[in-house]
């Protein structure tokens, strides 16, 4: 074995990459505090063509080195907005059609494993902050939350962990 070369890896253009048919998946990220944490979901979100982000609250906009540092471009490809109120961008997405979902541990959340996924509906995916998660505010916007199950004893993942284990599941399921 040896590694592929970039010519191999047949990778798109920023211009090919937004012509590309997406994949139906909104991220939304709330108060998310780390820059290289955005840029490492931007990164995410080119890798599985989603269709949008929205950076909400606090979470830092790009252009910004600390952004570009993990992002390796990818905030040009993604398209993104940015929304002071988190709410207001949930209540967008859900006039657009988007079924919400919370990536949370709540009472009855359902596991990702056991997530029924119809190919043929939008989804909006939100992550929270670091240290507290998803608000509640969002949290009740929601149609519902998702949990990724654990074994360990830290029960928690990195942000951009996490938005990398639930993109890399939905697009499996809607995609591959």
């Amino acid at each position: 074995m040896f590694k592929k070369s970039m010519d191999e890896l047949q990778r798109m253009t920023v211009d090919e990459f937004k012509d590309a048919v997406k994949t139906p998946i909104a991220v939304v990220l709330e108060n998310v505090r780390s820059m290289h944490n955005v840029g490492s979901v931007f990164r995410t979100a080119d890798a599985f063509c989603i269709e949008k982000m929205y950076l909400c609250g606090y979470t830092p906009l790009p252009p910004h080195r600390d952004i570009h540092k993990t992002a390796l471009g990818s905030t040009e490809s993604v398209i993104w907005e940015g929304y002071e109120n988190p709410a207001e961008a949930i209540t967008l997405l859900k006039n657009q059609g988007y079924k919400i979902f919370a990536i949370e541990q709540v009472h009855n959340s359902i596991f990702l494993n056991k997530l029924e996924v119809n190919v043929n509906e939008k989804i909006a995916l939100i992550f929270g902050n670091e240290a507290d998660g998803v608000s509640e505010e969002l949290i009740e916007l929601s149609d519902g939350c998702i949990e990724i199950p654990q074994a360990g004893s830290k029960h928690s993942f990195n942000i951009s962990v996490a938005a990398g284990i639930v993109l890399w599941h939905l697009y499996n399921k809607i995609k591959l």
